[in-house]
């Protein structure tokens, strides 16, 4: 079977976004490929954390994974720093991808901004280090988004050049699986910007732990305009808030947005938006409800990242073997070569 690794960030509240765009694809791909889930908490130091609230969102993270569908009992389900293996490979990384490379990686110039002398090497060197929580795993695919497609195809080359620098076919090249059109979710308060955890406003968007009256709430307030809905998606053209609430529904009905136009064509925001609470709620007012409960019982959770770190821990390990042979390393244990 092909394997899937992906992994997300314990920074902020996971919202909407998150959800059409990583987990609700993640729990479908759970019937097709063995999959490796990960909170990847060393990514997330890249800028820094504060320990206990970095601790606390991990664990949030791992909720909202299982929340929203992952089977840890089918799904690798674990905390990225609780396998070596992503640490030894990515330093491996480092000594194979170039700096031109990364120089070019147009996530790190926006993350840092003018004061790029001031942004942490780890912040630079994030791309060896996702290259490495994919490679470590041998995995085949990857779902991302389309931030994400210049980091992966920097993951290829990575793996390509190992793989010619020391005469061998130890690691697979990579494939993505980029999902189709309304996965990018926009700022309910500015249809311009991307949903985002740290946007100010909490009305912003719908946080995957919002219960049902928050969800309804969020998007009655909703920011829309005077026109009423378009019968077909040209028609929202220079109208982002209306593309973006109609975008909303489409992905979460599984629809395309020009049958979701015909639907609602002629039609006031008023109904429209009643509709999408309906929507929203089914869809996602379970998800809270769970999360709360799934963090009320941390030793649960602990114990399942724990079994999912020993089953990544025991991929990895026959893999990082055959790494530290093709490099030279001195075998770790001679008795078993």
């Amino acid at each position: 079977m092909n394997r899937i690794f992906s992994g997300i960030q314990p920074t902020g509240n996971l919202h909407l976004g998150n959800y059409l765009g990583a987990l609700r694809n993640w729990v479908r791909l759970q019937d097709t490929f063995e999959c490796l889930y990960c909170v990847v908490d060393m990514h997330a130091i890249t800028v820094w954390q504060d320990p206990a609230a970095l601790r606390d969102s991990t664990r949030t993270a791992a909720a909202a994974m299982i929340a929203a569908g992952v089977n840890p009992e089918t799904s690798a389900v674990f905390v990225q720093s609780h396998v070596a293996a992503h640490a030894q490979l990515a330093w491996i990384f480092n000594c194979v991808a170039r700096l031109g490379w990364l120089s070019r990686m147009t996530q790190f110039k926006e993350k840092a901004g003018k004061n790029r002398e001031n942004a942490s090497v780890g912040l630079f060197a994030y791309p060896n280090l996702m290259a490495a929580d994919i490679l470590a795993y041998k995995a085949t695919h990857v779902p991302v988004g389309e931030d994400q497609k210049q980091h992966l195809e920097l993951a290829r080359d990575i793996a390509q050049k190992f793989n010619n620098d020391y005469g061998i076919s130890l690691f697979p090249i990579v494939e993505p699986l980029i999902f189709g059109p309304a996965t990018r979710v926009m700022s309910l308060r500015d249809g311009t910007k991307k949903m985002s955890k740290s946007d100010a406003s909490d009305y912003s968007r719908i946080n995957l732990a919002d219960d049902a009256d928050a969800i309804a709430l969020k998007i009655r307030k909703a920011k829309t305009d005077p026109e009423v809905l378009p019968s077909t998606a040209a028609g929202l053209e220079g109208r982002p808030e209306a593309a973006n609430l109609l975008g909303i529904y489409a992905a979460l009905a599984d629809r395309d947005i020009e049958t979701v136009c015909a639907q609602f064509a002629g039609q006031t925001f008023a109904g429209f938006k009643a509709a999408l609470c309906d929507l929203a709620v089914a869809t996602l007012g379970g998800i809270g409800a769970e999360m709360q409960r799934l963090q009320a019982d941390p030793g649960f959770l602990d114990a399942t990242l724990r079994e999912g770190a020993e089953r990544a821990q025991a991929l990895a390990e026959p893999i990082m073997r055959e790494v530290y042979e093709a490099v030279g390393f001195l075998a770790r244990d001679p008795q078993r070569g």
